[in-house]
C-alpha cells in the first residue's frame, strides 16, 4: 500500500524521459526554483515536475462587510493547502472565479518544466502515462474528499496524514514517513481546522503511538502502523 514510485515513474523508459528533458532545455521549457518560491504557473499549460516537489494551494476570495459606518464589503483572501506534486508527476493549474490554485516550490532546487498539451503529440506513449497521472491524483482526491468528511477534527487530521505518507512517504527508522515538511498552520488549512487545534491534537496521536517525528521534525507513521495498513 505503501509506495514511493508512481506506475509511470517505474515503467516510463528512460530515454523517453531524457529526450523530454532535453527538448524542455532547448526550447527554454524548464526552471529550477527555491523553496517557497511561486511557480509563474497559469492555466492552459502543462507541468511536470523533474526534481523536488511542488505545494498546490487554492485561495478563495472571500466578501465580508467591513466596520466601519458605510458597511462597504471587504474583500478578504482564504488559502487551503490543496497537496503535493512530485517529482515525474503532472499538474495544471485552473483558475475559476472566485477561486484561483497557485502552485509553490516546496522544498529547495525544485525543477519545473512546461509544455502546451499538443507538445505531447511528439511522445504519444507519455501522453498517455500524463492522462494516467491525473486519473490516479483525480482517485486520491476523493479519498481525501472523503477523509475531510469526517466529523471529528482528530479523524480528519489522522486520515490526512495518512494518505499524505501513503502517497509520498519514503522508509525511515521510525516507520514510514515525509520527505519534506508541513507546519500546523499548512494542516489546519487541509483539514479545515487552526494551527492551535492541529498542534494539541498532534499531541494526542503521539501520546497514542499513531503518529511520530523522525529526523528534521518529520513526520512518519510507525512501522506497526504502516504494518497494519498492509
Amino acid at each position: 500500500m505503501y509506495s514511493v514510485s508512481s506506475p509511470s515513474e517505474t515503467s516510463r523508459p528512460f530515454l523517453t524521459w531524457q529526450r523530454i528533458l532535453d527538448w524542455a532545455q532547448e526550447h527554454y521549457r524548464c526552471r529550477t526554483f527555491s523553496k517557497d518560491e511561486k511557480i509563474p504557473a497559469r492555466a492552459g499549460l502543462l507541468y511536470l515536475v523533474q526534481r523536488g516537489a511542488v505545494r498546490l494551494v487554492g485561495e478563495a476570495q472571500v466578501s465580508a462587510t467591513s466596520s466601519g459606518s458605510s458597511r462597504l464589503p471587504r474583500i478578504n483572501s482564504e488559502e487551503a493547502f490543496l497537496g503535493f506534486v512530485g517529482a515525474g508527476q503532472p499538474f495544471e493549474i485552473v483558475a475559476q472565479s472566485p477561486f484561483t490554485l497557485q502552485s509553490f516550490a516546496h522544498v529547495d532546487q525544485t525543477a519545473v518544466i512546461w509544455l502546451y498539451w499538443h507538445d505531447l503529440d511528439n511522445w504519444p506513449h507519455f501522453r498517455r502515462e500524463v492522462l494516467d497521472a491525473f486519473r490516479y491524483q483525480h482517485q486520491r482526491k476523493l479519498l481525501w474528499l472523503s477523509t475531510l468528511g469526517q466529523r471529528r477534527t482528530i479523524d480528519r487530521l489522522l486520515g490526512f496524514l495518512t494518505l499524505l505518507i501513503e502517497e509520498f512517504g519514503e522508509p525511515c527508522d521510525e516507520g514510514y514517513g515525509l520527505p519534506w515538511s508541513l507546519t500546523h498552520a499548512q494542516i489546519g488549512s487541509a483539514i479545515g481546522s487552526t494551527r492551535v487545534t492541529v498542534t494539541r491534537l498532534m499531541g494526542k496521536l503521539r501520546q497514542r503511538g499513531l503518529i511520530r517525528t523522525y529526523g528534521d521534525n518529520l513526520l512518519c507513521l510507525p512501522a506497526e502502523a504502516v504494518s497494519r495498513q498492509q
